[in-house]
């Protein structure tokens, strides 16, 4: 059975504070419109959809027929330097552990602005 692409679709409250959040960690906007309540936006393999209370909870989403590569990759910012740049960019760091080792596997949480908790989680 083949999925397709996996992304998020949010309920969100707010649509402009939402999507300020995701660009403030590298997300740009790919689709939809905000006239019509809803943003796509995407930061590499990473899709959200934003919707505009057209939802009651928020929906795992796959999307057959949208491919996407599923490789461990060779170069990436490591976890704590993100962790770094979401404080440097006024957002307030949850849970961590990235101040325990200078490389390795290591977390940190997020919350967006309607409560739901993103983690940042480096296994290599």
């Amino acid at each position: 059975m083949q999925l397709g692409v996996f992304s998020i679709s949010l309920n969100v409250k707010d649509l402009d504070a939402s999507r300020a959040f995701y660009e403030k960690l590298g997300f740009e906007v790919t689709g939809g419109a905000p006239e019509q309540s809803y943003l796509i936006m995407v930061n590499e393999t990473c899709v959200i959809g934003l919707f505009l209370s057209m939802f009651d909870k928020n929906i795992l989403t796959f999307n057959p027929g949208w491919g996407g590569p599923h490789l461990q990759l060779e170069s990436f910012t490591d976890v704590r330097e993100l962790c770094r740049a979401a404080k440097a960019a006024g957002l307030e760091v949850g849970d961590n552990n990235v101040e325990q080792s200078e490389s390795g596997p290591a977390y940190f949480t997020l919350t967006d602005p309607d409560g739901n908790p993103l983690l940042f989680d480096q296994h290599v």
